[in-house]
């Protein structure tokens, strides 16, 4: 069962935000323990906002779910002990601190390797642990427009636009996830871990393989096509009657079957529009000549007659449109935690694909308040109730309530 598949697996998280959250996340929900150590303030994440949730960072929720979380002061000597002490027992570490920090505070990989050879430590910056950039920290925005995606997006005419979801901080979580996987994998079959450096910046840049690919192939600057493919035509979004509808018929027989369905002979005999490679040079021309026939119809009679013809397409669709078709309903996705401030909590859940749709004993935990799990983590590494308390009274352990005021 792939929810359960990495359960033993132990990773103490010291990411924020966004990219090491995801990472960490995605590892939670394939059944590992994940202890995420926050500052007794807590993490950035938990600011970001609107939207808040009963006070709650919505985007602090979405990306922390399934994890138990301690929240401790490590500038302090007795804080980065009790760390020490986490990582002696886990089989990974995440971080995303600027390069050097970990180091500073003594929990680098290094460090920590001399005393747990198999440990797994994966550091998560903006431009890597090397380089010109190294110091430079960068957001998803920044990481958009420094590797170059912010320059192919949007229309020839418009403003540098960037994707409106965190792309880069998402596919470097996701990136890190595979790295993590293929490093304990390899950690346990030859007894020795890996220190794996991932990059924002890196991995954006790999997300546009295919945009690279194609401008060392030409040495052309990718245009900006607003939401068509660059690479085939059509494929892209048509006004409607009533909205708006993808259309991707750019294969041989499609292309066919798509000007019989539009009553347009005339196009598929016009050389300009003979092939893929013909049509994508006078994409503008024959834009000018789809739209106004899909103007015709609602998108919804589009989608009906092109389905029968084997024509992908797809409306494009809000996010309330999303949320009420069937097959968001069937995706196994949609998923609702109780968390003990926010209440009940809807966002979506892991789910590749809906025959992985979460059951009843996969049951995803809410993520954590502040230093929620702390006593129970610190039990399990050998401290007595004493000495937790004790703790607790020096700030070196913070333990957030955990009831809805």
């Amino acid at each position: 069962m792939l929810k359960r598949s990495l359960r033993g697996l132990r990773v103490v998280d010291f990411s924020h935000v966004l990219a090491g959250p995801v990472c960490t996340m995605m590892l939670a929900d394939m059944g590992a323990d994940v202890i995420k150590v926050e500052p007794p303030g807590g993490e950035l994440g938990r600011q970001i906002g609107p939207p808040w949730i009963a006070g709650e960072s919505a985007v602090y929720l979405s990306v922390n779910r399934n994890k138990r979380g301690i929240a401790l002061d490590l500038k302090c000597a007795d804080g980065r002990e009790v760390a020490r002490r986490l990582i002696q027992g886990a089989d990974v570490v995440v971080e995303n601190f600027r390069p050097g920090v970990m180091q500073a505070l003594g929990l680098d990989y290094d460090t920590l390797a001399r005393s747990n050879r198999k440990l797994v430590y994966c550091s998560i910056s903006a431009y890597g642990q090397t380089g010109p950039m190294r110091d430079r920290a960068g957001v998803d925005g920044i990481i958009q427009a420094a590797s170059g995606l912010m320059s192919t997006l949007g229309t020839a005419h418009s403003e540098p636009m960037k994707v409106a979801i965190p792309v880069a901080d998402m596919v470097a979580g996701y990136l890190a996830t595979i790295a993590v996987l293929a490093a304990v994998n390899a950690a346990r079959q030859g007894g020795q871990g890996e220190y794996l450096d991932i990059s924002l910046y890196n991995a954006t840049l790999m997300l546009q393989q295919i945009g690279y690919a194609s401008y060392f192939a030409t040495n052309a600057l990718p245009a900006r096509t607003g939401s068509a493919a660059p690479y085939a035509a059509p494929n892209e979004a048509y006004q409607t009657r009533d909205g708006w509808i993808m259309v991707a018929a750019y294969h041989p027989k499609r292309w066919q079957a798509l000007c019989a369905v539009l009553g347009a002979a005339d196009l598929e005999n016009d050389p300009r529009f003979a092939g893929n490679a013909d049509r994508v040079a006078h994409r503008d021309a024959l834009r000018q000549a789809l739209t106004p026939l899909f103007q015709q119809r609602t998108t919804e009679a589009w989608m009906q007659e092109l389905a029968v013809h084997d024509i992908l397409c797809a409306p494009v669709a809000s996010y309330q449109e999303v949320l009420r078709s069937p097959q968001y309903a069937a995706s196994g996705l949609d998923s609702w935690v109780d968390h003990p401030l926010a209440g009940k909590v809807r966002m979506p859940g892991f789910a590749p694909g809906p025959a992985h749709a979460a059951s009843a004993e996969d049951r995803d935990m809410p993520a954590p308040t502040l230093g929620q799990h702390g006593p129970d983590v610190l039990e399990e590494c050998g401290y007595t109730r004493p000495e937790i308390d004790a703790m607790r009274e020096r700030g070196v352990l913070v333990v957030h309530h955990t009831t809805s005021t």
